[in-house]
């Protein structure tokens, strides 16, 4: 017996239970090869055979032609369509087949030359390119119903061709149907991953569609016969011998590498042993094998479930009948030659020769569908959904034993087929690395060739191999390639997609039980394999890149997802850890070489390596969060390992690097380490904590980033602090105090607010983590902001004073000649000193613009830094206040009020004093300093310093008469302790001084007026002291604006003028001339356009001379100069004043008129004596109407000030003056306490509090104290009468009893409503309050 014996006793000795050897492998091969050509040839044979005969009689002729043309394409379908399952085909095929049908219907493909074959193509492929045609292909995707619309455009094309008589249109449809099916054919040989079912439903149409043919490469296809094809063969051809006319078994000739000559011999050897009945004895006997529970093909035991194995035996045996049912519909000698249990499965009466018979199987239910003999070009087709035919035969069979008893069927056929796809894969990878392929040349992922593909596909048909093990063992073999690196990675996902979709169309729970243990083992090895070639790939981190992650990581994801690998839960679980592990080392070892080689890098810059390494880490966090926003395999967060490693060795770093970033940040005035990037550092590290808290949710990092660079804050905040002043002073200087916009300010106050306004945003741009912090912190820039606008208020002060009190050295006051001017002169009284009218400059304007503009930018900066929110969150959120060893601060306001009866300093009684007051501390330092008062001994300055305390202290308050030249001398001085004890109240105290010197005595008295409240480290507190420091300034401006017209507005409303003007006589005047000077020069000095028509005069009228009493326009002409000072002036004002400083100004001068006008008429208010004595009936007259052109030269007929404003209460209380003013003595006194007692029976007003520092925090508060304010009770008439009372003989006493009584009441009220009030928790403790010191020396 020769080498390649079949003799099948000796066979299976050869075959070890283990292991299949080549010898055994290429025996059982070459006998599957040998049976499928026997197959092929005889389908082809019987389709030649009823062909012949077709063409021996014209009427057989047409009669077959009949039975196999169009009318029989219903039969064809018609058990697929009664009950089975149809299978679609791939939707890339329609893509294949529009192409290959324009190549047809253009005639570029010669294989279809025919004309009436060109033609019915063309119609077709118009039918074909239609949208809705397409749209109705993808949606069902069925091959019958693709070949039944060609069906119908063939007939519809070929009955009405002329050429075709009588029926033989019929026999062309056949023709043309048949090679249409094999066109199909060819197409899907062309695609990857087509079902097996597909291929052999078209192999089966062929067959029984097509006239005969030589066989093709793989020994199923056949082509359409010509229709003019003449010979006539009476008898059925002669089965070739040749290996040359046997495709497959020329393939397994190269595969084995064997010679031609010795295959040959092997085959004719082996020829009658590989006969037809054999290979259906196979199938019966697998039947028999599995109603009789054999091991194989497969029993009961193999399956997890009842419901598997009913669906694998149900589809098993379907698929074992329709094989049997096609090979006897083939060759229906088989039938007569074979035994069978009752001769039913193998009848083939009725049947056409060409069709395939609705075979009965001795089985509960009919076969309902036929399945190919062997696939070609799909290794791994879809799964057959099993139909409920049993398939079962019967027992009585006595030549079909049970058992393994096959003649195609190896002995362990998975072993067989195992080593089949090894041997195959092995072979096509040596090809691929051969010469004849170039590099260029594309190779299949598969690996597999065709004609490999489709003799293993043949062979797993033969040997009844699942489609389960054919994929799983395909994967384990190309995973074992991979291992050993024969192949590359590319190759994993493509063997995956077979399994994949095998899961896909049937359950897991439905594959045999090895099956589903392999698949789960290949998986579990594939996870190991690629979870390590990811853990290789993180060395990368943190620059890996996705294409070089994601093939592992897709691969990965497929085997997870298909849920096999969770019996290895435990070992994937310790292998993810490894790969977490690694992550977060190679992200440490990442962090440690960039920080040594930024650290390595020259420079004293210490903080510079950290900003450096910020960035870094926020970009590779930020670059891996873009690439990998998912977690890999499931559960692995990459960027979130890789911040939680790095992040925390940044904070150690910083924090390791504290003393030597500070020391390097304050070594200096340029420091190595610039405060900026501190602060850039700060801003970068809370970015990483953010990505740290963000990424990293359940971490707990230790550090508080608020307490590491709050004293870089704090050194910020001193820094800045000591900048205000710097800022200030470039401010001013760099101004020229022009007005620039509609506000009419300058540059200097938009310049100061902007460098204030920059660490505001600064500070809130830090976006500091603890709020409280970030409170406090606006809180002392809000002491900062204060101080720069207390300077800012002090140094325009001091240029608006020297513009104000110009020294005739530096500037002479140009003075304007005019008509008033010389009016002026002439009117001053000999021997008094004259008056010389000062003009205003438009800078002195423009300071004061300035001033009134800081109030609103002060109030954007209150927005801006949300200073409520700020002083709220410290009240809410700050720490219990601890006991402090150092001392409260208190803030006293003391306003300079006036002084009386001051002595001159020779011994003229008519000599005045040009007065200024100081208040010096106990070491002499000047602490506050007034404008100076011009020849007046009761002077009034109104002015209001604030000093700030900790302790009780002494002041001197001295009132010096200015000298033009040496030493100011000292008019009288006294002292007063400003003790926070004596003040505690918190009200407003009047203090009167007795002013003594030392060479004179007694030199008058002083009036202040105290207030005192505790001064707070508070953002309202500061910001309330700007505003004030804002309002005084702006009041002190305007004031001296006043007091440089008030001596001309009282030299023109004084009581000589009023003498003159009764005693002399009047001059000649112009009627319209006067009159037009009252009432248009109020509209002249607001530059207003309106024009006003003057009253002429009758024409038989002369120039009136003077009666004897005075007309009105005698009396304004007496003031007419005031009205040409205040025309020159207030356009001056008008122009360069802004609308609310003007509104201002305009309302003092109204208010020191109305002063004026009532010293006119009244003495001051004291218990003193006076020298003044009233005025005459027409000296009052003379006032009033003076009062009257006044008022109506400042409203203007309704363009100038309101009536309501100008008819204000003192305008009232000056107009009541007349009432009085002619009441006899007795019947004032009875008035006043009528009055007196009046004002006591009511509810007198009790003192209020000082004005507080947090009622001028912001705009909005000093505008509702003004409005409280403007609501407050009218004062009674009673100190008017008092005041009328002082110029009436024997009325002192009187006066002084009533001021008296006033006082006692008065303070009786306060100390009431001190006891009923508590005292406040925010006031100091009297015990912290040091004593009073001992009074100082009076040397001046």
């Amino acid at each position: 017996m020769s080498k390649r014996s079949y003799d099948s006793s000796a066979h299976e000795k050869r075959i070890s239970k283990y292991r299949v050897n080549d010898d055994d492998l290429f025996e059982y091969v070459l006998r599957v090869a040998i049976i499928s050509y026997v197959i092929q040839s005889k389908a082809s044979n019987h389709l030649a055979h009823a062909s012949e005969v077709k063409e021996k009689e014209h009427h057989s002729k047409f009669s077959g032609a009949i039975s196999n043309s169009i009318v029989s394409i219903g039969d064809i379908f018609k058990d697929l369509r009664d009950g089975s399952k149809s299978v679609k085909f791939p939707e890339k095929l329609l893509k294949v087949l529009e192409q290959k049908l324009q190549n047809i219907a253009m005639g570029k493909d010669a294989a279809y030359s025919d004309q009436l074959t060109r033609r019915t193509m063309a119609v077709f492929y118009g039918q074909f390119i239609g949208d809705s045609f397409k749209r109705q292909m993808k949606e069902n995707r069925s091959i019958e119903e693709l070949i039944l619309m060609f069906a119908s455009q063939a007939t519809s094309v070929l009955r009405k061709e002329p050429t075709l008589a009588d029926d033989g249109w019929k026999v062309e449809v056949n023709n043309q149907i048949a090679q249409f099916v094999r066109m199909l054919r060819d197409c899907l040989k062309t695609l990857s991953h087509v079902s097996p079912e597909l291929n052999s439903r078209l192999d089966m149409y062929h067959a029984k569609l097509a006239p005969p043919q030589s066989a093709n490469d793989s020994g199923y296809d056949s082509a359409s016969a010509s229709r003019d094809r003449g010979d006539s063969i009476s008898t059925q051809p002669s089965i070739s011998q040749s290996i040359s006319d046997m495709p497959f078994v020329m393939i397994v000739a190269r595969l084995f590498k064997i010679p031609e000559n010795a295959m040959q011999g092997e085959v004719d050897r082996m020829w009658k042993t590989c006969t037809e009945k054999a290979a259906v004895i196979d199938l019966k006997t697998c039947l028999k094998n599995i109603n009789s529970g054999a091991p194989f093909p497969g029993r009961k035991e193999d399956f997890s479930s009842d419901t598997a194995w009913n669906h694998w035996r149900t589809q098993e045996t379907s698929i074992l009948s329709q094989l049997m049912v096609a090979m006897v519909s083939l060759n229906p000698e088989l039938a007569k030659s074979m035994p069978s249990d009752n001769g039913s499965i193998y009848a083939t009466s009725g049947a056409r020769p060409g069709s395939l018979p609705s075979a009965h199987i001795d089985s509960p239910s009919r076969t309902k569908r036929h399945t190919s003999i062997g696939s070609r070009h799909s290794f791994f087709g879809a799964v057959d959904e099993g139909e409920e035919n049993g398939g079962d035969e019967g027992d009585d069979d006595d030549e079909i034993r049970v058992g393994h008893n096959f003649t195609f069927i190896p002995p362990n056929p998975k072993k067989f087929y195992r080593r089949l796809v090894e041997y195959c894969l092995v072979t096509d990878l040596e090809f691929m690395f051969s010469p004849e392929v170039d590099d260029a040349d594309e190779v299949p992922l598969s690996i597999l060739s065709p004609p490999h593909v489709d003799l293993i596909n043949e062979c797993a048909m033969r040997w009844r191999i699942n489609h389960t093990y054919r994929a799983t063992c395909f994967l384990d073999q190309i995973k074992q390639l991979y291992e050993r690196s024969d192949v590359p990675m590319e190759c994993i996902p493509e063997a995956l997609q077979c399994t994949t979709k095998l899961l896909q169309d049937l359950e897991i729970d439905k594959w045999p039980i090895q099956d589903s243990e392999l698949l789960a083992s290949v998986y579990g090895g594939l996870y190991n394999i690629f979870l390590s070639s990811l853990y290789h790939t993180m060395d990368a981190l943190p620059n890996l890149k996705v294409s070089v992650a994601q093939p592992y990581l897709t691969i990965l994801d497929l085997i997870r997802e298909s849920g096999l690998i969770e019996r290895f839960e435990a070992d994937i679980s310790a292998r993810l850890s490894d790969l977490t592990t690694h992550i977060q080392d190679v992200s440490v070892q990442f962090y440690q070489e960039k920080m040594q080689s930024l650290q390595a890098s020259p420079g004293v810059n210490r903080a510079l390596p950290l900003l450096l390494m910020t960035d870094e880490l926020e970009k590779a966090a930020k670059q891996l969060d873009k690439r990998f926003p998912d977690p890999l395999v499931g559960g692995v967060d990459l960027v979130s390992l890789v911040v939680e490693a790095q992040v925390p060795l940044f904070i150690s770093e910083l924090q390791n690097s504290s003393r030597r970033l500070y020391e390097s940040s304050m070594n200096g005035p340029t420091p190595d380490v610039p405060i900026q990037d501190i602060f850039s550092l700060y801003r970068r590290t809370q970015a990483l904590l953010s990505m740290y808290k963000a990424f990293v949710p359940q971490g707990q990092l230790e550090f508080d980033l608020g307490q590491f660079f709050t004293p870089y804050i704090h050194h910020w905040l001193v820094d800045t602090d000591n900048k205000t002043g710097q800022w200030v002073q470039a401010a001013i200087a760099a101004d020229k105090f022009e007005a620039e916009n509609t506000e009419r300010h300058s540059a200097s106050v938009v310049d100061l607010f902007d460098s204030l306004r920059s660490p505001i945003s600064f500070l809130q741009d830090l976006e500091w983590s603890d709020e409280y912090q970030e409170a406090r912190f606006f809180t002392s820039l809000s002491k900062t902001i204060s101080k720069a606008i207390e300077q800012y208020c002090r140094s325009v002060e001091e240029l608006f004073m020297t513009e104000m009190f110009p020294r005739p050295s530096d500037y002479l006051q140009p003075q304007k000649s005019s008509a008033w001017l010389e009016k002026a002169k002439s009117l001053a009284i000999a021997g008094e000193k004259k008056i010389e009218p000062f003009n205003f400059r438009p800078e002195s304007c423009v300071k004061l613009n300035n001033v009134e503009a800081a109030r609103k930018l002060l109030d954007n900066l209150y927005n801006q830094m949300q200073v409520d929110k700020v002083a709220d969150t410290i009240a809410n959120h700050g720490p219990p206040v601890p006991d402090k060893n150092e001392r409260p601060r208190f803030l006293f306001a003391v306003k300079i009020v006036m002084a009386e009866d001051l002595v001159p300093l020779d011994s003229s009684p008519s000599s005045l004093l040009d007065t200024f007051v100081t208040l010096s501390d106990e070491a002499g330092n000047r602490l506050v300093k007034t404008r100076t008062i011009y020849e007046s001994l009761n002077p009034r300055w109104e002015e209001t310093h604030d000093i700030s305390i900790d302790k009780p202290l002494w002041l001197m308050c001295s009132i010096r008469d200015r000298a033009l030249m040496g030493q100011h001398d000292v008019v009288g001085r006294s002292f007063i302790c400003l003790n926070p004890k004596e003040f505690g109240d918190f009200l407003t105290h009047d203090v009167w001084l007795n002013l003594e010197n030392t060479n004179n005595g007694h030199q008058g008295r002083i009036l202040l007026r105290i207030s005192m409240e505790g001064e707070k480290d508070d953002v309202q507190f500061y910001f309330g002291r700007a505003f004030r420091f804002l309002k005084r300034s702006e009041g002190d401006m305007m004031r001296i604006f006043i007091d440089k017209m008030s001596p001309y507005i009282r030299q023109s409303l004084s009581r000589p003028v009023l003498k003159t003007l009764i005693k002399a006589g009047s001059l000649g005047l112009d009627y319209n001339k006067a009159l037009g000077n009252v009432t248009a020069l109020y509209r002249s000095a607001l530059g207003s356009n309106a024009s006003e028509v003057q009253i002429p005069l009758p024409h038989n009228e002369k120039s009136r001379v003077r009666p004897e009493e005075l007309t009105d326009v005698e009396i304004e002409r007496a003031i007419i100069p005031l009205f040409d000072y205040f025309d020159a002036n207030l356009h001056i004002l008008n122009t360069y004043l802004s609308e609310t400083a003007k509104d201002m100004v305009m309302m003092r001068v109204w208010k020191e008129i109305l002063v004026i006008i009532e010293g006119l008429l009244i003495p001051p208010l004291s218990k003193l004596s006076s020298d003044m004595k009233p005025l005459s009936d027409k000296e009052v007259d003379i006032v009033f109407k003076w009062l009257k052109f006044l008022r109506d030269y400042f409203y203007a007929e309704g363009e100038g000030v309101s009536l309501e404003k100008l008819q204000n209460q003192k305008y009232r209380d000056v107009v009541s003056i007349r009432l009085y003013y002619d009441w006899h003595t007795d019947t004032l006194m009875e008035e006043c306490v009528r009055t007196m007692q009046q004002s006591l029976r009511e509810a007198v007003p009790i003192k209020k509090r000082v004005k507080s520092v947090y009622n001028q925090r912001n705009l909005g508060t000093i505008k509702e104290r003004k409005k409280v304010k403007k609501e407050e009770k009218e004062v009674s008439n009673g100190e008017t009468i008092m005041r009328i009372l002082r110029m009436r003989p024997n009325t002192q006493e009187f006066i002084a009893q009533q001021l008296e009584m006033m006082t006692t009441v008065q303070a009786e009220r306060e100390r009431a409503q001190v006891d009923r009030q508590p005292r406040r928790s925010q006031r100091p403790r009297q015990a912290e309050i040091p004593q009073v010191p001992p009074l100082p020396s009076a040397a001046s």
